[in-house]
């Protein structure tokens, strides 16, 4: 099937002078597409090949703009739509990343697929939800706009992975983005939302750095001088997770997302949520104290991301345990990366499923466990491998490197866009290929292995899951 793209569609007013650390001014009609990709938004060039970019582009705080590809933008079509928020500890990426073009997955499904630049760092999330808002901005384009693209605005899935889908829990949990969406897809991320005293703080410590005497100085600066403060300020964050990430503002966020889900705000939504096993080598793998640790260090660094030594111990003796029974590594950066993982991605997504399937809304959970075969296989099943399998790019140049390539991983990456299509579809992922998917519960946690070999299995990894009942995971300390 032959596929339309519509490059560079401006949703939103450029967010600049005034409009910079304010809510975006909407456009009216939809604007003629640039007929390639728009700016995205500001940006540290580190980390950019990490958030699914793998060539420069031009940057500007005039940013917020869409792709669309589309099969045929007949009116009548009423195809469903998919809507990808791209991940980048929400400092980083955008919707023109080479990993996220939609020309495979709008063919292969006859969906119409969008994906979206929206505002980073602390033009995004300083003082303020307005990355946030840029999402719900497109949303609403989408939601007024799409049919003439051969969209059904009546049945729209978000998707997102890493700081997308934080962004997509956390959109689960918003009131004001209820309208625009039927749908959830959250790859590695649950509702991250720090509390507004913590996003208070990080305003001082900016506007302390930028050198001005108040948060609305930092309007007239220019947004160079922005990207350097933030890029100064970085050492006095360590440990603070994602100083620029979404905060319970009492305006977005009338109450944390994840409790918002839990009260039924989403009640009737299907989602479909998971991680990959091996999340964090993909953060650690370049520290060779880490990765070449002994347990002493291991202890350590377990520490500073549980908050004490104590916790840290058992930890590492009940992922220790664990992982042995089932054969899996015990070495020390093997238990880190294990604990780290559930506690930085896997648990806050069991908690949204738990959350979401307790209003008796239809929930589906996987495990991503292909490895990649780079860097000798240390990787594992790291974090963002699966997102080349989702949108069929396995053969963009140089990512067969990270994902492997051959008849096996294409075989996945073919079930996997088909799971994501159905899902799209009909709010249930379940397909001829992989068999039926069952709903996930509390109490069965049925759960799609996605690897060289799909399966349904209950409650995988269930006894380091359940080290972490009646703890504190922290809601929106995260890797991003």
């Amino acid at each position: 099937m032959s596929v339309q793209e519509f490059l560079g569609i401006r949703y939103a007013e450029p967010p600049t002078g005034e409009r910079r650390f304010a809510k975006p001014a909407r456009v009216d009609d939809a604007a003629e597409p640039l007929g390639h990709f728009g700016p995205i938004a500001p940006q540290p060039t580190a980390g950019r090949m990490m958030a699914g970019q793998l060539a420069p582009e031009e940057q500007s705080e005039d940013c917020l703009f869409l792709n669309v590809w589309t099969p045929g933008p007949d009116p009548e079509a009423r195809r469903p739509v998919m809507v990808w928020i791209h991940g980048g500890a929400f400092v980083t990426g955008s919707g023109s990343g080479a990993l996220y073009r939609g020309d495979q997955l709008a063919a292969n499904g006859d969906v119409v697929v969008v994906t979206i630049n929206y505002r980073l760092g602390a033009l995004g999330f300083l003082g303020g939800n307005w990355g946030l808002f840029d999402q719900i901005a497109a949303l609403e384009w989408v939601h007024n706009h799409i049919a003439g693209f051969g969209g059904d605005p009546g049945n729209v899935t978000i998707f997102g992975e890493s700081a997308g889908a934080f962004s997509v829990g956390a959109l689960l949990g918003a009131p004001a983005a209820q309208p625009f969406f039927q749908r959830a897809i959250a790859q590695s991320g649950g509702p991250a939302a720090q509390p507004a005293s913590v996003a208070t703080e990080h305003v001082s410590t900016f506007v302390e750095h930028a050198g001005v005497a108040s948060f609305d100085d930092l309007r007239k600066l220019p947004v160079e001088a922005i990207m350097a403060t933030q890029l100064a300020m970085t050492p006095a964050y360590v440990g603070a997770g994602l100083p620029f990430a979404p905060s319970v503002d009492g305006d977005l966020f009338p109450e944390p997302p994840l409790d918002a889900i839990a009260n039924g705000i989403a009640a009737g939504k299907e989602i479909l949520v998971g991680t990959n096993v091996d999340e964090m080598t993909y953060f650690a793998v370049g520290n060779r104290k880490l990765t070449g640790a002994d347990e002493a260090y291991a202890l350590r660094a377990l520490a500073r991301g549980l908050g004490s030594e104590k916790a840290a111990a058992e930890a590492y003796d009940a992922y220790t345990a664990a992982r042995a029974d089932r054969g899996w590594g015990t070495s020390p950066f093997e238990v880190w990366t294990g604990v780290e993982s559930d506690r930085v991605f896997r648990l806050p997504v069991l908690r949204m499923a738990e959350s979401h399937s307790a209003t008796g809304s239809p929930t589906y959970e996987y495990l991503f466990e292909w490895r990649s075969p780079a860097m000798g296989g240390v990787l594992g099943a790291c974090h963002a491998l699966e997102i080349a399998f989702v949108f069929g790019t396995l053969t963009t140049p140089g990512v067969e490197l990270f994902t492997g390539g051959g008849p096996d991983a294409l075989a996945l990456s073919a079930k996997m866009q088909d799971a994501w299509l159905a899902f799209a579809r009909t709010g249930n992922p379940s397909t001829p290929e992989l068999g039926g998917w069952p709903r996930f519960d509390a109490d069965r946690r049925s759960t799609m292995i996605l690897g060289p070999s799909p399966r349904v299995e209950d409650g995988p990894m269930d006894e380091e899951r359940a080290f972490w009942d009646g703890r504190t995971i922290g809601r929106y300390r995260a890797a991003g």
